[in-house]
């Protein structure tokens, strides 16, 4: 019995159509929008992951919205995509947060964005929204883009109250004291210890998935880039591959490689960056100074082979911007033996310093029953037994030509988030230079073709946090109709808060930056 099936006899009279597309996605379409039964199915009986639920405005063709809900499922290769028609005229749909936390801020985007009401959400409130916004959905293809709203203000938000002798709150933000976005960090504390924390971010709202709409699909690119500085190469892959898989362009196998070097080059450059800060935030600023050194290099290669250190205007729809010429390559392997050396004393110096390691182990634990309930990713989620990596289970651009090991530890405390970042810079260079290597002749670009309207398509791509996700449908005359990002910063800014309870407050810092999260995927 095939799966489509097997579905429709479990579900009889539930599913409208199957269609199974030839972009590496089945795409099943409810009659209605009870998707609990189907969502407790996958999970309990194929142990599927819950990887994202967004919304879509198709009131104006169709008359109706759409609510999408992206399953992965353990060692398949097609992403299960549950589409729930939603009335435009009572739109609310059956919250899943209660028994699935990490849909807690997806479902109450949705709420904000589209004004789509999650029935039963056990924290309804706003939060994409602030309070100097009215009440209106800024999503809905009825709310134009160039929209000035009047001055605004709201009910304030409340945090939970601190109760008990001697319980104090320590409010933290939203404005920092570094060149990071805001974000506000509310600390309910007895002495040191910390209670609990609650945090609120969305400050800076930019409407990035507003201005996507009607933009033609070559200058959104740059859009994509702009998502989060510093996965901008990881961002603009993830949206031409989403682009790609709609207009059923082939990328010529160069530029598949191409693309893969500079992604693994991004990872490389923040890991290390990363490994830097986590030591300078307990005191070992020395370390720090190092990795520094060690990141300039590395944005240097990135601007020899791109153009721009933080690699932007290099990839495109098709392929990359530019070739590389044999001058370029040489300069690669040089600086990645010089790295190599360099990290590899920089961990020995880290690992040498026991009042470094006494900051960083047993500190900040995400338990790995916590993780799988948030739904963590990347590099938070590996070291907190989530064995995930979207470059091995679903292999693109040049990934499935290579053996690497991805790093899963159990411990879940800052050291262990440092030690997957470690373990994955010696992946990342043995990646890279078997992509040089095998780079192989030919174009680095597909030939410009016009995207058929209508089409739809999904990618997922490994970022140096995690599992960034786009989707996209198409539009008339080569424009988009809706893009709908997902940093991996939305899933992971949550299990912060479990990770720090009963940590004192002079570890938050470290314990912060060893998730390293991004305001600005996550306000986006």
């Amino acid at each position: 019995m095939s799966f489509q099936q097997e579905l429709r006899q479990l579900f009889p009279g539930q599913i409208r159509s199957v269609d199974a597309t030839g972009n590496n996605e089945i795409v099943i379409l409810l009659n209605r929008s009870d998707v609990a039964p189907f969502a407790k199915y996958f999970l309990a009986e194929h142990h599927a992951r819950l990887a994202t639920v967004f919304a879509e405005d198709r009131v104006a063709p169709e008359r109706t919205y759409y609510i999408y809900y992206v399953f992965d499922r353990p060692g398949e290769s097609p992403w299960l995509i549950l589409k729930v028609p939603i009335s435009s005229y009572e739109p609310s749909f059956p919250s899943l947060a209660a028994d699935m936390p990490a849909l807690n801020w997806q479902e109450r985007e949705i709420q904000d964005w589209f004004g789509i009401v999650a029935q039963g959400h056990p924290n309804p409130r706003r939060v994409a929204l602030h309070d100097n916004w009215p009440d209106v959905h800024p999503l809905r293809k009825d709310f134009p883009l160039e929209m000035v709203l009047p001055p605004f203000v709201g009910e304030q938000h409340v945090y939970r109250p601190t109760l008990g002798e001697g319980v104090f709150q320590i409010p933290v933000g939203p404005v920092h004291a570094g060149i990071i976005e805001p974000g506000h960090f509310n600390f309910a504390v007895a002495g040191e210890p910390i209670l609990y924390l609650q945090l609120r971010l969305f400050y800076t709202h930019k409407g990035t998935e507003k201005l996507f709409e009607n933009m033609p699909i070559h200058r959104a690119v740059f859009l994509a880039e702009s998502i989060s500085g510093d996965s901008a190469f990881s961002h603009g892959t993830a949206f031409c591959e989403a682009i790609e898989r709609a207009a059923n362009i082939q990328v010529p196998s160069r530029a598949q490689y191409m693309r893969t070097i500079l992604l693994e080059l991004e990872r490389v450059t923040n890991h290390i960056s990363d490994v830097g800060a986590i030591a300078t935030d307990v005191g070992f600023v020395i370390a720090n100074a190092h990795a520094g050194r060690i990141r300039e290099m590395l944005l240097g290669i990135c601007e020899t082979l791109s153009g721009n250190r933080l690699l932007r205007g290099m990839v495109s729809i098709g392929g990359v911007r530019r070739d590389w010429d044999e001058s370029q390559l040489e300069a690669l392997e040089p600086t990645l033996t010089l790295v190599e050396r360099e990290f590899r004393d920089l961990v020995r110096l880290i690992e040498s310093s026991d009042s470094t390691l006494d900051r960083l182990e047993h500190t900040g634990i995400l338990r790995p029953e916590k993780a799988k309930m948030l739904g963590v990713v990347g590099v938070a989620g590996r070291a907190s037994g989530i064995d995930l990596d979207i470059r091995r289970d679903h292999p693109y651009e040049a990934y499935s030509q290579f053996d690497f090991r991805v790093p899963v530890y159990d411990a879940g405390d800052v050291w262990h988030r440092t030690q997957v970042r470690i373990d994955e810079v010696g992946q990342s260079l043995r990646i890279i230079r078997a992509a040089m290597a095998g780079l192989p002749p030919g174009p680095h670009r597909a030939p410009a073709q016009p995207v058929p309207p209508g089409n739809c398509a999904m990618s997922a791509v490994e970022g140096w946090r995690g599992e960034i996700i786009h989707w996209v449908r198409i539009g008339e005359n080569n424009r988009l109709e809706r893009c709908k990002v997902k940093d991996p910063s939305l899933n992971n800014w949550p299990a912060i808060v479990e990770a720090v309870e009963g940590n004192i407050v002079a570890d938050f810092p470290v314990i912060n930056k060893s998730f390293n999260l991004s305001y600005s995927g996550t306000d986006r």
